[in-house]
């Protein structure tokens, strides 16, 4: 009875944190992000999650146990490319006591082309199991359409500011420059000279009646301009050279001038705007008005990238789960284009993220939550299993209408790393925690029991936490059985075929057409497959050639490691991993079905994929 009653209070008090997560799309942003900015400063730690279009188009494309390090971060990778993330919950929180002071948004998202500069321009893939969930959990998809916020990555952003139809003139900045040459004098007097009398020309004033038509001819003739409300003429360059050097003239000669420099989109020749002053308070008000407009400008580029921009300058650790899916997505659609291999992925994130959490590490340092895989199994445990009460505080107030949105996730994700960082005795910032353990120990972890946030020592080395070694070249996928047999018959099958091996390999399914095996005997995986490919005996009589003959004969194939490296740096998509083995087979070579360089793994034999999770 306690237990369900205490489960009770947890599902009520998860029903008002999901009523107080404050939505926020375009309408709002701009003062959720001012919000959210003050209470990141203030927080001691930041949860974020988010809801995307799809991750893996089939079973065997999610990262899985006898991945290496490489394969995991490829799978995870084509995910991030393929698909979307159409909500980012962000909840700056800090722990007192046993009390959380939380402040979750739920930022609603869409890559839309709203400067007209082909940036962002995606197709996504969408998956229907993912939209279906969505849709029960109440998420309005025309929201995200109509209203949601748009952004660019820091490389897109770049290349934007180049590209918009209106460019914004900058002042130019001041820097050191070589003695000038005697070409550079010839030219700056020329420069001197022609902005004096276009000033002079300016501050002249008459009172004749033609005035306004002659000072108009005037202004034609001396290519005099306006910007704003302010006078000023256009000076063509063709090299920054001449450029600092007008630069140099102007801050010279002329106290109430202004040097501007517009830059070309399409990378040619620049031109430098003078703009005439009329007091040193205007002249410091152009400049205030340059800065306040660049700013504007480089928010509405940059969108929803400005919050990814705060957490990444706040330094503060950032708190989530599955991190390896999580970040390779803010990777891939708020900074930069993935790299083709983890390491560079992870110096490249570490340089904007130094502090990363995954929940899933902390939780399997509990002996019976090693096997959860999500969060609602280890909250479930831990509700049954420990008394460490936490009082939810949001001060945040959400409208009303937003209740029914999704974004509380975030705030579970929360919840769960207060209990665990209490369980743990961790230590925090704000010491509100029993130090026994560091939080660092448990950070910037994208593997299972990898080291940490570190270039791999072997770009195939397989870091699972389990208690038996193995070789990848003693790994082999097995496949063209009838996918009407259950696990325990494919294992009899290949029993009745492997008759010395019985108590020597183990099976597993990746998908319903595809088995792995592992052996435990040195160099049999290596006969098997020399068997496969020229029917001869092999040593030792290990292998039954007539049985052999028969599964062949109804389609058995056999491949080693290396085909399946293959198969996933190629990022082939094909919903059965039997059919891509079949493809990259057609042109394999020997090297291809055994693993040309062996690395060590470690097998877990308690992780069987079974039938009902396929």
């Amino acid at each position: 009875m306690a237990g369900r009653s205490l489960q009770r209070l947890w599902r009520d008090g998860h029903n008002q944190w999901r009523s107080k997560v404050k939505q926020v799309t375009k309408a709002n942003f701009a003062v959720a992000l001012e919000e959210i900015k003050t209470h990141i400063n203030c927080s001691d730690f930041i949860a974020v999650s988010s809801q995307k279009t799809g991750a893996f188009s089939s079973s065997w494309h999610r990262p899985l146990p006898f991945d290496t390090p490489e394969i995991a971060y490829r799978k995870a990778k084509d995910a991030a490319e393929r698909f979307e993330i159409v909500q980012f919950a962000v909840c700056p929180f800090r722990i007192q006591g046993s009390k959380i002071v939380a402040y979750p948004y739920n930022f609603h998202l869409f890559p839309r082309d709203e400067l007209n500069i082909n940036m962002p321009s995606y197709s996504f893939a969408c998956q229907t199991s993912f939209l279906e969930s969505m849709a029960r959990q109440g998420v309005d998809f025309n929201l995200s359409i109509n209203e949601g916020i748009s952004y660019l990555s820091r490389v897109q952003e770049a290349k934007a500011k180049n590209s918009v139809s209106d460019p914004i003139p900058s002042i130019i900045s001041v820097t050191s420059s070589s003695s000038p040459s005697v070409s550079d004098e010839i030219f700056m007097e020329r420069i001197k000279t022609r902005i004096k009398y276009w000033r002079e020309s300016c501050k002249h004033s008459g009172s004749a009646a033609d005035e306004a038509l002659l000072s108009s001819l005037r202004k034609i003739i001396q290519g005099s301009e306006l910007y704003g409300s302010r006078l000023c003429t256009n000076i063509d360059v063709c090299s920054d050279r001449q450029v600092h050097l007008i630069n140099e003239v102007v801050n010279s000669f002329f106290v109430d001038l202004v040097p501007l420099i517009i830059p070309d989109k399409n990378g040619g020749s620049k031109t430098v705007r003078v703009v005439l002053t009329s007091s040193e308070e205007d002249k410091t008000l152009l400049k205030s008005e340059l800065q306040n407009r660049e700013e504007e400008q480089s928010k509405q580029i940059r969108g929803f990238r400005e919050v990814i921009d705060a957490l990444s300058n706040s330094y503060k650790p950032i708190v989530a789960c599955d991190c390896l899916s999580d970040f390779t997505f803010i990777h891939s659609k708020f900074l930069a284009p993935l790299p083709s291999c983890m390491a560079e992925f992870l110096c490249s994130l570490k340089l904007v993220f130094s502090n990363i959490v995954d929940l899933g590490h902390l939780w399997k340092e509990i002996g019976p939550l090693k096997k959860a895989n999500n969060i609602s199994a280890a909250s479930n445990y831990l509700n049954r299993q420990f008394f460490v009460p936490f009082d939810m505080e949001i001060p945040l107030q959400a409208e009303e209408e937003e209740q029914k949105h999704h974004g509380h996730n975030v705030l579970r994700i929360t919840n769960l790393f207060a209990k665990l960082a209490s369980i743990l005795k961790l230590s925090t910032d704000s010491g509100t925690v029993s130090a026994h353990h560091s939080l660092d120990d448990y950070s910037n972890i994208f593997y299972p029991c990898s080291p940490g946030l570190v270039e791999p020592t072997d770009a195939d080395e397989v870091i699972i936490k389990n208690i038996k070694n193995a070789s990848t070249d003693d790994l082999l996928f097995v496949w063209g059985f009838s996918d009407k047999l259950s696990p325990g018959e494919v294992r009899r099958q290949l029993h009745g075929v492997l008759t010395a091996l019985s108590a020597d390999f183990e099976l597993r399914l990746v998908d319903k057409s595809c088995a792995i095996l592992v052996f435990w005997t040195p160099g049999l995986a290596k006969a098997l497959l020399q068997d496969m490919q020229d029917m001869q005996d092999i040593s030792c009589g290990a292998v039954d050639s007539v049985s052999l003959r028969a599964l062949i004969s109804e389609g058995l194939k056999v491949a080693g490691y290396e085909a399946y490296k293959r198969v996933c740096n190629l990022g082939v998509q094909e919903a059965d991993l039997s059919n891509c083995l079949d493809e990259v087979l057609v042109e394999a070579t020997n090297d291809m079905r055994t693993c040309t360089e062996a690395s060590e793994i470690l097998w877990s034999s308690n992780d069987v994929i079974r039938w009902s999770e396929l």
